[in-house]
């Protein structure tokens, strides 16, 4: 089986990579713009043609999506996130029409809520990295592909980038002096958080599931957690003994969107998935690798 993975050797791409690798029998290229890509491919910036040509090359059983942006100029987070998608559907289409498509989606696509989300709740981001999120999963499902999206809520585990709230506290932590102060945001929002591995044994169920999948199934926990454990979680691992302040510049899109929760029973009905890893494993895992990554200072 040969599968591609579009941001392969990003944060979720890597571990999805890695989990399709111990598919018996599987053959999976990591691409992307990373000079670690086994095909160099800029999903932004991709012309439909060039793809096209590329894709009927290779002719993939599956593609799988895990490139995207969180952050950046308007035109970065367009492109990536809403044009890419379009631009890969029609380069499919045209190339390598049979294969499945499994494009990561995000939680922010959901916007506010009260109670756990389902997938038939209306979409109704507020900011431009939900509305750019959306249009590409718009794109996927309206492609008439054989593709699904995976609505992924709030990533964490090894390898989470300083993006994200864990990947920037993760960094903090290990630049501060033990007994010394770490500034962050305010932490009372609650989010749904899973491991970037088990999201990755979902891509593998919805690469290999036979027959067609719903269009969207969401990738969650399926338990809304205060951010604030996810802190100190990763002050119990780093054994930090110093003072942790919310008195800096947290997340806007944190502040609009206090709660939120997947429920993941679709998931469960369509692909036998449950999330299997624990919280403090993820958040274990996380600190154990930062130390071993390059001792930049994030501010």
């Amino acid at each position: 089986m040969r599968i591609i993975v579009l941001g392969g050797t990003g944060f979720l791409g890597r571990h999805a990579a890695e989990r399709l690798r111990a598919l018996p029998g599987a053959q999976v290229l990591a691409a992307g713009r990373s000079p670690r890509a086994d095909l160099p491919l800029d999903l932004a910036r991709a012309d439909a043609g060039r793809l096209a040509s590329a894709l009927r090359e290779a002719a993939p059983h599956a593609v799988v999506n895990c490139a995207g942006a969180v952050g950046g100029s308007a035109v970065g987070l367009t492109g990536v996130n809403a044009l890419g998608p379009a631009v890969l559907c029609a380069a499919l289409a045209e190339g390598a029409p049979e294969a499945r498509l499994v494009h990561l989606g995000s939680a922010a696509e959901y916007g506010p809520g009260d109670r756990a989300r389902t997938e038939t709740d209306p979409a109704a981001p507020l900011g431009l990295y939900g509305a750019a999120k959306l249009a590409g999963t718009l794109a996927v499902t309206g492609s008439g592909l054989d593709a699904a999206v995976l609505r992924v809520f709030n990533p964490v585990g090894p390898g989470a980038p300083a993006a994200s709230l864990p990947g920037r506290l993760a960094r903090l932590l290990r630049d501060a002096p033990p007994d010394g102060r770490v500034r962050v945001g305010d932490l009372s929002a609650h989010r749904d958080f899973v491991d970037a591995r088990d999201v990755a044994d979902a891509v593998a169920l919805a690469v290999t599931a036979p027959g067609p999948l719903p269009p969207v199934l969401n990738i969650g926990s399926g338990t809304a957690r205060p951010v604030r454990a996810v802190a100190e979680g990763l002050i119990a691992a780093a054994g930090f003994r110093g003072r942790l302040d919310e008195d800096g510049d947290g997340s806007p899109r944190s502040a609009a969107v206090p709660w939120q929760e997947a429920d993941v029973s679709l998931a469960r009905k369509a692909l036998g998935w449950n999330p299997r890893r624990p919280l403090a494993e993820s958040l274990t895992d996380l600190w154990a690798e930062t130390l071993g990554l390059p001792g930049e200072r994030v501010r």
